[in-house]
């Protein structure tokens, strides 16, 4: 279900950028998407020089490059197939999304060019030295461009994007250190019956999308509460645990990131509602977009989280703790699993063994064979 928005005064798709199209070695496409029409620039392949491979986003490794034609550094995702994320991009124009130029569509040689965003990724920014300077000024600043950007996805785009992949990985750093969404690969049209594979990656996923359970735009709510938590910590969001172990810790044990106890309240709060159970308790992105203005004005916070920043000796201990805590839990979990799975493959043996001198009905001697099992292990604990 595609639900198109009017088109705003001045608003242009990003493909307008590449000048007129019979300046160029290529062609428009045009794909129907309900009552949306999308257009965009088909690039030829021979007229994309590669360099080296920058990363690798959903569905497709991406390499920096250059388009001849237009003698311009690109980005370019190599994909096995073209599916829904050039028509996404294709209507998508602001400032904290990454630009579409267009795509490639020459079997085998399919792949989405974009602008190429030279600082590379959140989160290669976070595990850097550099990022040990950063202050509140700048985490508020990068926290409004991802808020605008995907407030613009759910509510000011031509149509409703959720884009169900939003982590540090997704989020790269222009020349000029803005910060722009990417990675649409896993994004739909929104529909109230939208289901979730289980695409994205577990640490900012929320509970509805691990149990693949219908979803919403608040979804994307709680990945933005996890990379808000990244910039304010520096930190890998369950550090050491195994992608099903934070799933099964999220939904089972409905736990949730450590939020170390000198972190300033706004943020805390901030995060907190972002990580809120039920979908429809989070914060809208306008929402949040308001509480971030109102974090910019407020003259203590600066003092506070600058203090919490340059602190992280003091407060670093909670998150770890809080990680051995969390790896100890798993592994009771999975002793308890393995006695069980241990007292059951004993139970079969006992049971043939039995039967094989005994004519002794199956039932009856499994009856006896558990009771005496529990016994024991009543009388061992």
């Amino acid at each position: 279900c595609v639900r198109p928005r009017d088109r705003r005064s001045g608003q242009r798709h990003s493909s307008d950028a590449t000048g007129p199209v019979d300046q160029v070695s290529s062609r428009f496409c045009h794909y129907e998407m309900s009552s949306l029409s999308a257009s965009f620039v088909q690039i030829k392949f021979d007229d994309i020089h590669f360099y080296e491979n920058c990363g690798g986003g959903s569905f497709g490794s991406v390499y920096r490059a250059r388009w001849i034609s237009q003698d311009k550094e690109v980005a370019v995702k190599k994909l096995l197939k073209i599916e829904n994320e050039a028509e996404i991009l294709s209507v998508l124009s602001h400032r904290n999304i990454i630009q579409f130029y267009g795509a490639v569509l020459e079997a085998p040689n399919y792949g989405i060019v974009t602008e190429y965003a030279s600082g590379g990724s959140l989160y290669e920014y976070l595990s850097s030295p550099e990022s040990e300077g950063m202050d509140m000024k700048q985490i508020l600043t990068w926290a409004l461009d991802i808020a605008k950007g995907m407030h613009y996805l759910h509510s000011e785009a031509p149509v409703k994007v959720i884009h169900r992949d939003l982590k540090s990985r997704n989020v790269v750093l222009t020349a000029d250190k803005a910060l722009k969404i990417c990675d649409f690969g896993a994004s739909k049209f929104h529909s109230h019956t939208t289901h979730m594979s289980l695409v994205g990656t577990f640490p900012w996923m929320a509970p509805e999308v691990i149990q693949s359970l219908p979803v919403s735009e608040s979804c994307d709510t709680y990945s933005y509460g996890v990379v808000l938590w990244e910039m304010l910590t520096r930190e890998i969001p369950f550090k050491g645990l195994e992608g099903l172990q934070v799933a099964w810790l999220v939904v089972e044990k409905n736990e949730r990131l450590t939020i170390p106890s000198s972190c300033p309240d706004s943020f805390a709060v901030m995060m907190r509602s972002c990580w809120v159970t039920d979908p429809k308790e989070r914060p809208l992105f306008k929402q949040i977009l308001v509480a971030l203005e109102s974090m910019w004005n407020d003259r203590q916070l600066p003092d506070q989280c600058n203090s919490f920043l340059h602190n992280k000796a003091e407060w670093r201990c909670e998150i770890e703790a809080t990680l051995e805590r969390l790896k100890k839990l798993e592994r009771d979990l999975s002793s308890k699993e393995q006695a069980l799975k241990e007292r059951e493959r004993r139970l079969k043996v006992w049971e043939r063994q039995l039967m094989e001198q005994s004519n002794t009905p199956v039932s009856r001697l499994r009856e006896e064979i558990i009771q005496s099992m529990a016994s024991g292990i009543s009388g061992s604990g």
